[in-house]
């Protein structure tokens, strides 16, 4: 009898014992880092120079800058300098419309701006805006296993310094008027990598200098619905027993090779046929020990 029961319990651990530790080998765990999408309506960076260029005043403002997840939706944004105009605040943008929005949701990252009927002021030119525009849009889509995209919509023409201007793909567009200044303008800049996206519909490279206006220079840029993201990891699978693979299939009439790339097994089988053997052998043993016993 305690043969007969080391012999059972001998078979149980190999049928046992097998299964449990490819269970634990089977499932692996990976932690993947967030992506990130930004975007803004309006970035400014000017010098703005008084008094002969004696005074410097660094003008560096934002409309509608947000970081995933966020979205804002002001219109109008003002700033004050000491210098202009009495200290009192002017416009800088005003506009109908004007959405920021970025977002990361599992696998994507997104983010968009939109500005329409929009007007844009520097200092000491209150009444002359620097740009007029309909309506521009940029958008960038970073997705996991995804090449990213970047785009922009821009409209047919746009008014610099007063005078219409038409948009075209061939390179910068220059503007200048005489007593006040001059314009560059950089149309639909998009650059994507293998896991970033950017879009910037409208860059302007300013240098302003108005007659008699109590300021002496505006030089800087100024950048219009820009939109940015970066590619989340993707997400690891989640953990369980490993999916049995598909059994070959043979060729009717064709003769089956051994081993367990031909014959469908898994990496279970060498397990479960060792256990059987040890179960037969168990109860081969005990049948012996059995009919002894009757002899006796």
């Amino acid at each position: 009898m305690p043969a007969r029961r080391w012999a059972v319990a001998a078979a149980a651990a190999a049928l046992t014992a097998g299964p449990a530790a490819l269970a634990g080998a089977g499932s692996a765990h990976a932690t993947g880092e967030s992506g990130s999408a930004s975007a803004a309506v309006l970035r400014t960076g000017l010098d703005v120079a008084l008094l002969n260029k004696t005074v410097h005043a660094p003008l560096a403002v934002s409309l509608n800058e947000v970081r995933a997840p966020g979205d804002a939706r002001r219109t109008a944004l003002t700033a004050s300098l000491d210098g202009v105009d009495g200290g009192k605040p002017f416009s800088v943008l005003r506009a109908e419309v004007a959405d920021a929005k970025a977002t990361v949701n599992g696998e994507r990252a997104e983010a968009s701006t939109t500005l329409a009927k929009a007007r844009l002021h520097v200092p000491g030119l209150p009444l002359l805006s620097v740009v007029e525009l309909e309506a521009v849009s940029s958008k960038a889509v970073c997705e996991a296993g995804r090449n990213p995209h970047a785009s922009v919509t821009l409209p047919a023409s746009v008014t610099v310094l007063g005078k219409r201007v038409a948009l075209t793909a061939g390179g910068p567009t220059h503007v200048e008027v005489p007593g006040v200044g001059e314009v560059r303008l950089d149309l639909s800049k998009t650059d994507t990598t293998s896991t970033t996206a950017a879009a910037t519909a409208l860059r302007l490279e300013v240098s302003v200098d108005p007659l008699e206006l109590n300021v002496a220079e505006v030089e800087g840029t100024l950048t219009l619905a820009e939109s940015r993201c970066e590619t989340p990891a993707a997400q690891p699978a989640a953990p369980g027993a490993p999916a049995a693979p598909e059994a070959a299939v043979q060729p009717q009439g064709a003769r089956a090779e051994a081993g367990l790339a031909e014959t469908g097994g898994d990496p279970v089988t060498p397990y479960v046929a060792a256990g059987a053997v040890a179960l037969l052998a168990a109860g081969g043993g005990a049948v012996a020990l059995s009919r002894r016993g009757r002899g006796n």
